[in-house]
């Protein structure tokens, strides 16, 4: 199997297995979105809780030059150590949502 499949397929098993944590405050439907034409992979909240509506992104993450940038991660315990689980190379990882000078200073750390 190419990187690129196995990347789509590794992403879409997580944002997946997260589309099925139910928020406890609320009436809210997460849904997973994946646009496989441009490689983006969403995970959104949509509906209301008791402060108004609620209509957020989890987790963006999106696969570019083989690699894959994790563009917003809201999730509880962060991604990264999914995606090294799953079998994705640290080097393969970016960390989008940081400065690209702060990129190089960030080392991941496996909790377990």
């Amino acid at each position: 199997m190419d990187k690129l499949t196995q990347y789509r397929q590794i992403i879409q098993k997580i944002i997946n297995q997260h589309s099925t944590y139910q928020a406890t405050d609320g009436d809210i439907t997460t849904i997973p979105i994946y646009d496989l034409f441009q490689d983006n992979y969403l995970l959104i909240n949509l509906g209301w809780d008791r402060t108004g509506r609620v209509h957020n992104i989890d987790l963006h993450l999106r696969i570019q030059d083989e690699k894959i940038w994790i563009e917003w991660d809201g999730t509880e315990n962060g991604v990264v150590e999914e995606l090294i689980r799953a079998g994705v190379a640290k080097e393969d990882i970016v960390l989008g949502f940081y400065r690209p000078e702060r990129r190089s200073l960030v080392d991941f750390v496996l909790t377990s």
